[in-house]
């Protein structure tokens, strides 16, 4: 499989700057993977595609003001740090630019010493791992110091922070916010319950491959960035009876779809877990985790445009990516969403 087979023409002024006023009011894509066909909707439809015990499955992983601008101890350049994993207590991994500039034992100062980053190793790719120095409350200090880390091609200033946070964003510790979820507001949610829809909450935290784009030919060759995820007992039950009870699982979002399916492969059924996943879904991998997906538009040559090859049909997805930019949907992160069911 070659990355040129998931390419697709998207003229820039479709890539979604901002979000819109109502979070429920984008567009919605409805595609049928079986067949192919495509209606027209918008997101506050997708109540009519929902049955009574159907489950939806969301990630309610919280973004981190992760993004810093400060200044290398000894000579005072400029380094921005984007914070992408917290692997235990004061120590994160993190992207660096310029990276080059960072070796081990560098300290980058922020916000004139509030937090200190030290430099305890150095990894490919711009890759960086520190030690936090500080004093008071780690997430209260990167609040008041960090910014949203916003996808590389957003260039408007974000006027509300908290549009790039689902409603029920809970478990702080992403890099990236979960967009298929931002689309959903309390009352929706709501809504969906009262019509006897199950609505359950896992953890991923989006990490590094959000970030990086596909550098091989050959597909089959990447390899994912590790993220952690978490399901609980409970949760596992419910989507289990679901299934006993031949009703669907709907997952909102790729991050849902791959925690869901990690756990899937390893047991046969859902059950309570928790680790890290480099799942890497594509075209030819079965996935059978999940009944339906709900998901934005996706970046040309990216694992999730691959990702969701894998569950409605590359030739599928590549029409229904082609009939959207002749309908000006917007896409990307602030876009207009789709439901593959």
């Amino acid at each position: 499989m070659k990355l040129e087979e998931f390419d697709y023409f998207l003229p820039e002024e479709l890539i979604a700057q901002v979000p819109l006023k109502k979070r429920d009011s984008s567009r919605l894509m409805v595609l049928d993977k079986k067949t192919g066909t495509l209606e027209h909707k918008h997101f506050t439809d997708i109540i009519n595609y929902l049955n009574v015990g159907d489950t939806l499955v969301l990630n309610d992983t919280k973004v981190l003001p992760a993004r810093l601008i400060g200044e290398k101890q000894k000579t005072g350049a400029i380094i921005e740090v984007l914070l992408l994993k917290n692997k235990e207590g004061d120590i994160w991994e993190s992207l660096v630019k310029p990276a080059r500039r960072i070796h081990v034992g560098d300290i980058v100062s922020f916000g004139n010493g509030l937090l200190k980053l030290v430099c305890t190793e150095v990894k490919d790719d711009g890759i960086r791992v520190f030690k936090a120095s500080y004093d008071g409350i780690f997430y209260e200090i990167l609040d008041q110091l960090g910014t949203m880390p916003l996808p590389p091609y957003i260039h408007e200033k974000l006027e509300d922070k908290d549009r790039y946070q689902t409603v029920y964003a809970k478990e702080i510790g992403s890099a990236a916010a979960p967009t298929a979820g931002l689309h959903f507001t309390e009352e929706l949610l709501s809504k969906i319950k009262d019509k006897g829809i199950n609505i359950v909450y896992l953890t991923l935290h989006v990490g590094l491959g959000t970030f990086r784009p596909v550098k091989v030919e050959d597909v089959t060759k990447h390899k994912m960035h590790s993220e952690f995820y978490s399901l609980s007992g409970e949760v596992a039950d419910i989507l289990n009876k679901t299934r006993k009870n031949g009703k669907r699982i709907i997952a909102v979002g790729t991050t849902s779809t791959r925690t869901l399916e990690t756990i899937y492969q390893k047991f046969g059924e859902f059950r309570e877990d928790h680790g890290f996943t480099d799942i890497f879904i594509y075209p030819g991998k079965d996935v059978k985790s999940i009944d339906g997906l709900i998901t934005n538009f996706h970046l040309p040559k990216s694992t999730l445009i691959m990702l969701v090859s894998a569950i409605a049909c590359k030739d599928n997805i590549l029409n229904a990516y082609n009939i959207a930019v002749k309908e000006k949907y917007r896409f990307f992160s602030f876009g207009d969403a789709m439901f593959i069911k």
